[in-house]
């Protein structure tokens, strides 16, 4: 459970709330509520892709991320433009760790942009500061 300096600090950045196990699943839920959720799980996705070190891996795993996430009518299709798609596409029978990387940009461009700040300005999220503000001052002040 993350405190209520924590729970705000989310608001600093993009990169602190998803670096944090409860900010990334409360932007996960807001996400989904959205139904906008697919942005960071692809996100995900690519950050897991870039650390495997297997090359059977990396063609395996860059297969799974295109058929969920890029190629046209993709269960969990994001939306970029053409010319990234166009370009994965072309690569992806030899995919490198960095094929992702424009698509992933791209996500999160638009997380950073348009979601992040929604999130910060939702109701789940200011009721989750409000409860952890409060539950510090009731530890701090016991007559509370």
């Amino acid at each position: 459970r993350s405190d209520a300096g924590e729970t705000m600090a989310w608001s600093k950045s993009v990169d602190t709330l998803l670096a944090n196990k409860d900010g990334l699943a409360a932007f996960r839920t807001f996400l989904k509520s959205e139904f906008s959720e697919e942005n960071v799980e692809f996100w995900l996705a690519c950050e897991d892709f870039k650390k495997t070190k297997s090359s059977t891996k990396i063609a395996s795993k860059a297969q799974k991320i295109y058929s969920d996430f890029i190629q046209a009518d993709a269960p969990k299709e994001i939306n970029i433009d053409f010319h990234t798609k166009t370009h994965i596409s072309q690569n992806i029978s030899e995919p490198t760790l960095s094929c992702f990387d424009d698509a992933q940009r791209l996500i999160y461009t638009l997380m950073a942009r348009d979601s992040f700040p929604r999130f910060l300005r939702s109701e789940p999220y200011k009721e989750l500061v409000k409860k952890q503000q409060n539950g510090n001052q009731k530890r701090w002040l016991p007559f509370l």
